[in-house]
């Protein structure tokens, strides 16, 4: 069994980004509806987000769901907003004891009411915690995020706060819904499928991809583990060659 004694602690990544995917594929195999396989992957968030603070990682970020997720059958897309809701309530007692922090990113306003409200309450709870800033992407997709900073960079240059030869990655970078959180070294996807489905497509640039095929209900710890120290036997390049590192 893999453990974090296998771990080397002074070279795990800041920042894990997971696109947890394989709940509806759960569900079915089990003979239940799609909404109990979301439900059931909230004991593999408790998992996850348990493995990145054992070992130092300080940034998780969680795509839990995406613009496009919005074309789901209402009833799901109703059920996944109630988990949402219930999950945060339930939750918040252990994410302060653990010292946990609440952030989100995405397009929060497009959220039901109630939704807003209890992830605000959450958000403003744990803002003082200092251990793992457990990020959620919800109504969240790159290329939203990435058309809103274009049309906020052109509106600052409209507005002459922002010379269009001062604009440069870093600047780009700032108008992200990311801009206060490094870049993750690491993403990991479950299920089985291998791609990246709209997420982070500007911050996974130098990220090393990580595909099980690992269901996201099944996802425990040691999946975590597993991922992490193929992480460390990689060799990040950052389009250097080998000799120049």
């Amino acid at each position: 069994m893999i453990g974090k004694d296998q771990i080397d602690l002074a070279n795990v990544p800041n920042h894990v980004a997971i696109i947890m995917d394989g709940n509806g594929r759960w569900a079915k195999q089990q003979g239940e509806l799609r909404t109990f396989g979301h439900t059931s992957g909230v004991e593999a968030v408790r998992e996850a987000l348990t493995a990145a603070g054992e070992i130092g990682i300080k940034h998780l970020t969680l795509y839990a769901f995406s613009t496009e997720n919005w074309n789901r059958p209402v009833e799901e897309v109703n059920a996944l907003m109630d988990l949402l809701v219930s999950t945060i309530m339930n939750e918040i007692d252990s994410l302060q004891e653990n010292k946990v922090k609440l952030t989100a990113i995405g397009n929060i306003s497009s959220l039901p009411d109630q939704c807003q409200n209890e992830l605000q309450k959450g958000i403003e709870e744990t803002a003082e915690n200092d251990g793992v800033n457990l990020n959620l992407a919800l109504s969240y997709s790159s290329r939203w995020e990435i058309t809103k900073a274009f049309k906020e960079i052109a509106k600052d240059v409209e507005l002459k706060n922002l010379r269009s030869d001062e604009i440069n990655e870093s600047i780009v970078s700032s108008y992200l819904t990311t801009g206060d959180l490094p870049d993750p070294e690491l993403m990991i996807r479950t299920s089985g499928e291998k791609r990246v489905s709209n997420f982070m497509l500007w911050q996974i640039a130098y990220s090393e991809l990580y595909f099980t095929d690992v269901l996201w209900p099944d996802f425990r710890k040691e999946d975590f583990y597993k991922a992490i120290i193929e992480f460390q036997n990689r060799e990040r390049r950052f389009g250097k060659t080998s000799e120049q590192k």
